[in-house]
């Protein structure tokens, strides 16, 4: 069996795991822009929710959405090198590529975020998280879209 029949016999098991890491990925990216908001709302009110906020988040970040991320990229590269699969004469492998670059740009744009909760130096109200909270959705709709349709 030569490299390119065992990625074929591969290929059900990673995408599997492709899928499901991107689920794990996207709810992380869903959610803590979410816990941003109710971070920034509550500490406004309430002095000592800041070590709760900061431990939620940090444990998002470390523990699901690290790992997912590694996982989706790691499960995608193999896909995308697998020969055959992908026609990069159609413009949907270079859409879902630069939404899923915009995608790795947000999740580190959260870790910067994330680090200056951490400082106390977030500048950022709940409505400007609450903003920010839309961007996955988009690029979810485009990756979607862009996969389904192969345009």
């Amino acid at each position: 069996m030569d490299l390119t029949d065992l990625m074929f016999t591969l290929y059900p098991y990673v995408k599997s795991l492709h899928i499901m890491a991107v689920i794990s990925w996207m709810a992380g990216l869903f959610y803590l822009p979410r816990l941003f908001v109710y971070h920034v709302e509550e500490a406004e009110k309430v002095q000592d929710v800041t070590p709760i906020f900061l431990t939620m988040e940090h444990k998002l970040l470390r523990v699901i959405m690290g790992p997912a991320s590694v996982v989706t990229w790691a499960a995608g590269l193999f896909m995308v090198f697998t020969p055959g699969l992908v026609d990069w004469s159609y413009i949907w492998p270079w859409t879902k590529g630069a939404s899923v670059l915009a995608m790795t740009w947000f999740h580190h744009w959260l870790m910067f975020r994330h680090k200056d909760f951490k400082a106390g130096k977030n500048t950022l109200t709940g409505r400007q998280y609450r903003l920010m909270n839309e961007v996955p959705t988009l690029l979810m709709v485009v990756i979607v879209v862009s996969v389904i349709f192969k345009f």
